[in-house]
């Protein structure tokens, strides 16, 4: 994967100045990793605007990111290897106490963390869920959210080691037996 060796070197440049090349991957909130296929120019209400065309990895869509909002969509490098156990420690601590609220607040506050893009917010709604299943069944939305935050953790963590994402999923479950 030749892609890998240029995602090292995006991490360097991306992060101090949040742009992107063709080629790089990156990290959409909610949606997941995904490589920058081209930067495009487009006219809009006659002002001429840089997109960046991102198809994401898991599903092939393609969203179009404008170069200006980079910051306020939330677009952003995959972490380095070197921070996975970071992640791994949120998912390790101890739930926030959710098992007292009603499962529509769970459930929006959870959307919340998703789309904040942070893999360490996500990282505790996957932590919480995961928990929280162990003591009593989860909605049909939680198992959902749940679902989605164990995806965007073995997208990105998988990404970072340069690693099979069933080889990621393993590790993951490891931290919990």
């Amino acid at each position: 994967m030749g892609e890998k060796s240029k995602k090292i070197k995006a991490n360097d440049s991306a992060l101090s100045k949040k742009e992107f090349s063709k080629g790089d991957l990156a990290v959409y909130p909610a949606h997941g990793v995904g490589y920058i296929e081209s930067i495009e120019s487009k006219e809009i209400n006659g002002d001429t605007l840089n997109f960046y065309m991102m198809k994401i990895v898991e599903n092939g869509m393609v969203i179009m990111i404008p170069t200006a909002n980079v910051e306020s969509v939330g677009l952003r490098e995959v972490i380095p290897e070197t921070e996975v156990p970071e992640v791994y420690k949120v998912m390790q601590a101890k739930a926030q106490g959710a098992d007292n609220q009603t499962w529509n607040r769970r459930y929006r506050e959870y959307m919340d963390k998703i789309k904040t893009g942070s893999i360490y917010d996500v990282a505790e709604v996957f932590r919480d869920l995961f928990q929280l299943k162990i003591e009593k069944d989860l909605s049909f939305g939680e198992r959902k959210l749940l679902d989605t935050a164990q995806n965007l953790l073995v997208q990105e963590l998988s990404t970072a080691k340069d690693i099979d994402e069933k080889e990621m999923m393993q590790e993951i479950e490891n931290l919990f037996n």
